[in-house]
């Protein structure tokens, strides 16, 4: 709703003057009338009639241009009142303004086809009147006017309303609130059609027809000017006739392809009052619906995963706490890196999974308090291994094919060193996936500063020092800088957990 309706006044005035503006522009179109016809024999009773009455055509031609005023002035009053009430009706009549504005204004155009239709009954009872070929030439023009003076009102009424104060009032569509009934498709059809796509060649037809056909009267200048204005104008109109069914369609269009990138925040921008805007606030909606149901499902994957991870190492007496701690300690990590942040936050969701193996290897090896046996250190490294498994069949029906590939390199590849000297594969510098290259200094680091059962805890001195001599050994050594310079956040992490 808007919060001050006393705003959108200065709206109200320029929408009655854009319909002055079209009324006084259809009166010019009609300028054959000023031709020869008008001087026909059976024309001549029809002319003498109001050259004998001229006060009572002026006061007939004031009201029919007063009369739309009246209506508008009404309506404008009546929307404004509702204001005051903090009624939804404002909002109903705010949004309908071109179409009831345009309406209006070109309804004086039928009031005086009445006041001369009234006219010619009582000048047939004083002169000869030719009744029916004088009052479908004038009914001829007075439609033409009254297209005329609708369309180009509500063209430029709706243009404005669509692209400028519809958007600035209602940022958020949704206008079916305030006015569950909007303009079907047919109806703005009929609009654009027949009020705009065909009175041009309408008008252009009965001037032909009227002047060469029937009267014989030459083409001058003037009816070709007229013409051409005529055509520039349907010119013009078929554009925007173009452009206001295209536009929202190529924004739903990219909206979809979008959504189909995975951007689920991405929303159509479509505020009208029309199957269009109701259209967009569908799809809208629809988006919102599917993302937040998505971000319900990650946190439930998620938390599968962080429960099994931490399963896990419940089993191992000697790492308690290391899946939270490493975790945070990725998550500082990234914070420095200056990469593709989606990457990074993918890293952050995996390095929980990076010891989910462990499940395969038996308690007596995890549980062993001593220096394992070469054959225990073995099975204790196919953990990598067994956990990328576990890891790809955990995630094989999840959509994000990045973050799982992400998942998967942490498990597989986080005990890798620059070197070649790791396991599994023993890769060798950039061939291990940057994430696991991630992971590894993360590992180690806890391994180092926290407490096991076959060592004490280093000093962050002591830890930092060994990581800064493995630069270029077991570290990526650009990493490993990078690593090492946020030192200050990773001590106040673990002096927390302290």
């Amino acid at each position: 709703m808007i919060k001050d309706a006393r705003k959108t006044c200065w709206i109200f005035i320029l929408y009655g003057l854009i319909d002055c503006l079209a009324n006084f522009v259809s009166t010019l179109i009609p300028a054959t009338n000023s031709t020869p016809a008008l001087h026909m024999d059976y024309m001549e009773g029809w002319t003498t009639f109001l050259d004998s009455h001229p006060v009572v055509i002026s006061i007939v031609t004031a009201i029919s241009f007063i009369f739309p005023t009246i209506l508008c002035f009404i309506y404008s009053s009546k929307t404004l009142h509702y204001s005051y009430r903090n009624s939804d009706s404002f909002d109903r009549g705010f949004i309908n303004m071109p179409l009831v504005f345009s309406f209006y204004g070109s309804s004086g155009w039928f009031l005086y086809l009445i006041f001369e239709l009234i006219a010619l009954f009582i000048a047939g009872k004083t002169y000869v009147i030719d009744f029916w070929p004088i009052f479908s030439n004038s009914a001829m023009y007075i439609v033409l006017e009254a297209l005329f003076s609708f369309t180009l009102s509500f063209t430029i009424m709706e243009s404005l309303h669509r692209h400028i104060f519809l958007p600035k009032y209602y940022p958020e569509g949704k206008l079916s609130r305030f006015n569950p009934k909007s303009m079907s498709l047919k109806m703005l059809f009929t609009i654009f059609y027949i009020s705009i796509g065909l009175f041009p060649a309408l008008f252009m037809l009965t001037v032909y027809i009227t002047l060469t056909n029937k009267y014989g009267i030459p083409v001058d200048k003037k009816i070709l000017i007229i013409l051409a204005f005529i055509i520039l104008f349907s010119i013009l109109i078929h554009i925007n006739f173009s452009h206001f069914f295209t536009s929202p369609l190529f924004k739903l269009k990219k909206a979809t392809e979008k959504i189909r990138e995975g951007d689920m925040n991405y929303k159509v921008q479509i505020v009208s009052n029309d199957p269009f805007g109701q259209l967009a606030d569908t799809f809208n909606d629809m988006t919102s619906s599917i993302d937040q149901k998505n971000k319900r499902l990650i946190a439930v994957q998620n938390s599968v995963l962080t429960g099994m991870a931490t399963m896990v190492e419940s089993r191992d007496n000697s790492t308690g706490g290391h899946i939270r701690r490493t975790s945070d300690c990725v998550r500082i990590f990234a914070n420095e890196l200056d990469m593709p942040q989606a990457f990074l936050e993918n890293v952050v969701k995996a390095a929980p999974m990076h010891d989910l193996g462990k499940i395969a290897v038996p308690d007596a090896i995890l549980q062993k308090p001593g220096k394992f046996t070469d054959e225990e250190y073995e099975k204790m490294k196919s953990h990598s291994e067994e956990g990328a498994r576990i890891v790809e069949n955990v995630l094989s029906e999840v959509d994000d094919l990045e973050f799982k590939k992400i998942a998967i390199n942490v498990a597989h590849y986080h005990h890798e060193k620059w070197d070649g000297s790791g396991y599994p594969d023993h890769l060798k510098g950039d061939a291990i996936p940057l994430e696991a290259r991630i992971m590894a200094l993360a590992d180690v680091f806890d391994a180092l500063v926290s407490k096991r059962c076959y060592k004490d805890s280093f000093t962050y001195d002591k830890a930092f020092q060994i990581i800064e001599e493995s630069l270029g050994s077991h570290f990526d050594p650009e990493l490993g800088k990078k690593f090492i310079s946020c030192r200050a956040s990773l001590e106040k992490l673990y002096e927390n957990y302290k």
